[in-house]
C-alpha cells in the first residue's frame, strides 16, 4: 500500500510538472523572399509568417531570402522591440530567443525543450546550421539552460548574447559571449571564447575585433530582428566611435509584399 501511495505521488508530481512546463516551438515572425521547410526531408512547404515549426523541422532559404524565427512558448507574443540606444543592450532586455536565417542557408531545429524546476525554467535549444549563416538574439538563460548551434565541423555554445555564425565556423559577437569548438582537418579540437565586438575565423585561427566597416550591417540586422520592423538609428556609438548606419527604406512594405506573394518551394 505504501509503495502504491508513493507511485501515485510520483505520478501526480510528474503530471503537474508536465502541465506547468511551457511548450517550446519555433514561430515564423518574418519572411522576405522564398523559403521552405520540411519535417521529413521529403515533402516541403512554403514558409509563411505565423507558421509553427516543431523540433525536427529543417528550414531552407533561397537567394536573397530572409526568415526570422522566434523560439519560445507556443502562445508567446512576438518578440518585443529592444532598446534602440545603440548597443546599450544587455541580454536581460531580450524577452524571447529570435533567429534570423540569411539567404542560401539551411537550418535544422533539432531540439526545443523547457522544464519548470522551482522558480527557474530550464531550456535546451539545439540548432543545426548545415549551410549559410544565422544571427541570433538570445535572452538571459538560467544557469542550467543550454543553447547550442551545431555546424558541420563543430559546435557553438551560446549564453545571453547577440551573435552571428556561419556554417564555416566564423563567429561574430555583438554582446555577451560565445564558446566555439571546431574540429580541424587533422582531428584536433580548437576551442575559443569570443566576446563582445570580436570575431573568430577558424580557417585562419585569428580572434580579432570586428572591423568598423562590418559593424554597420550587423547592427542593422540586429535592430531589424529585435525591433520587428523598426528602422534602426542612423548612428551607433560604441567605445566612443560613431558608426553610421543607413536607414532601411520601405521595410514594412517589403514585409507585406513578400508575405503576400510567397508561393511554391525553392
Amino acid at each position: 500500500m505504501a509503495g502504491a501511495a508513493a507511485m501515485l505521488v510520483i505520478s501526480l508530481a510528474t503530471q503537474a510538472l508536465a502541465e506547468t512546463s511551457p511548450q517550446i516551438v519555433a514561430k515564423v515572425i518574418r519572411v522576405k523572399g522564398l523559403a521552405r521547410y520540411s519535417s521529413d526531408n521529403k515533402s516541403w512547404q512554403t514558409v509563411k509568417v505565423g507558421d509553427i515549426l516543431n523540433p525536427g523541422t529543417v528550414i531552407q532559404t533561397s537567394d536573397k531570402a530572409i526568415v526570422d524565427v522566434q523560439l519560445g512558448q507556443r502562445d508567446a507574443k512576438a518578440a518585443t522591440p529592444i532598446s534602440t540606444a545603440a548597443m546599450a543592450y544587455s541580454p536581460e532586455e531580450a524577452t524571447a530567443n529570435v533567429v534570423r536565417i540569411f539567404e542560401s542557408s539551411v537550418l535544422g531545429v533539432d531540439k526545443l525543450t523547457a522544464q519548470q524546476t522551482g522558480a527557474d525554467v530550464v531550456e535546451e535549444t539545439q540548432l543545426d546550421l548545415r549551410a549559410g549563416k544565422i544571427l541570433g538574439n538570445v535572452k538571459k538563460l538560467s544557469a542550467a539552460s543550454k543553447y547550442e548551434v551545431k555546424i558541420p565541423n563543430g559546435v557553438a555554445g551560446i549564453r545571453g548574447t547577440v551573435y552571428m555564425i556561419s556554417s564555416s565556423g566564423v563567429v561574430d559577437v555583438l554582446a555577451g559571449s560565445v564558446v566555439i569548438a571546431v574540429v580541424g582537418a587533422d582531428g584536433t579540437v580548437v576551442t575559443k571564447v569570443v566576446t563582445s565586438w570580436h570575431q573568430y575565423d577558424p580557417m585562419t585561427g585569428v580572434l580579432s575585433e570586428i572591423p568598423p566597416s562590418e559593424r554597420g550591417p550587423l547592427i542593422k540586422s540586429y535592430h531589424e530582428l529585435g525591433g520587428q520592423g523598426q528602422t534602426p538609428p542612423t548612428t551607433v556609438t560604441h567605445d566612443h566611435t560613431i558608426i553610421h548606419v543607413s536607414p532601411i527604406h520601405g521595410h514594412d512594405h517589403d514585409h507585406d509584399h513578400d508575405h503576400d506573394h510567397d508561393h511554391g518551394g525553392n
